[in-house]
């Protein structure tokens, strides 16, 4: 039976004022997997989510969402539209409005602020916002201001934020940075809890988070894929450790430090 991938770049190159940003590019994603994606830094990770939403357009190549939609013809909204979300690694919340006013302005077919603020709330949308809430830990919170909550909480409203739009692909941005031991580990949870309703892809450098949440793992090297697999195949790859060492492996395996310690 042929796989049926939600998400699909094939041959996706881009280069910036003769930067090879993303070279011959080829990613598959499964409806309602959770994918990490790894890499040193300017491998390409961001420009490709760019691409992927919209944000940029690749040079050559394919992008396609589902069955044959090509994403390389559509702009951000109208992505956004079809269910695709991304989350960036500093959030953005309403800072003056409710943890609750937040998820009811991000609702699916909201109309903007003022008019989603003036306007009444149906039940069924009441009902919507306390399911996100009570998904991503926020329910007690659902009455305080955003910008009096942790660093982490904002993350997890921001995630709210994006489920409250009923999305089917979510691309989280070091969803872990800047995050608490214990809050970090509350992050895995959610987004472990999300997949299979979701297809997620995480951009992550901390490999503590990555080991707790990963399936599988991608590493990107100068915009390309440089090898796939689960997170102790790929510490131990000779090309990973190459491009984050700088050096071949020695003769006995172990976790590659630069890994690890990222």
């Amino acid at each position: 039976m042929t796989p049926e991938f939600i998400l699909m770049l094939e041959g996706v190159n881009k280069t910036f004022d003769g930067f090879k940003a993303i070279n011959d590019l080829n990613l598959y994603l499964d409806k309602g997997e959770l994918r990490v994606v790894i890499g040193p830094n300017g491998a390409g990770k961001s420009t490709m989510l760019d691409i992927i939403t919209g944000r940029t357009r690749p040079d050559t190549g394919k992008v396609e969402f589902g069955k044959d939609t090509d994403l390389t013809r559509l702009n951000e909204y109208q992505i956004n539209r079809l269910g695709i979300g991304r989350k960036f690694q500093t959030p953005s919340v309403y800072t003056d409005h409710t943890v609750f006013e937040n998820i009811w302005l991000s609702l699916e077919g909201s109309r903007g602020l003022w008019q989603a603020l003036v306007s009444r709330l149906t039940t069924s949308q009441r009902d919507r916002i306390h399911e996100v809430l009570q998904t991503v830990g926020l329910a007690a919170r659902a009455d305080v201001k955003a910008g009096s909550l942790s660093h982490g909480q904002k993350q997890w409203l921001e995630i709210g934020m994006l489920l409250a739009q009923n999305p089917k692909v979510l691309l989280v941005d070091e969803p872990a940075a800047g995050m608490t031991d214990e809050e970090t580990a509350k992050t895995g949870e959610l987004l472990i809890g999300l997949a299979g309703k979701h297809t997620i892809v995480v951009i992550e450098h901390d490999m503590v988070f990555v080991r707790q949440i990963a399936r599988k793992v991608t590493v990107l090297h100068q915009g390309h894929v440089l090898c796939e697999g689960t997170v102790d195949q790929v510490q131990n790859d000779e090309r990973v450790i190459e491009v984050y060492l700088g050096r071949k492996k020695k003769e006995k395996p172990g976790p590659t430090p630069a890994l690890a310690a990222h």
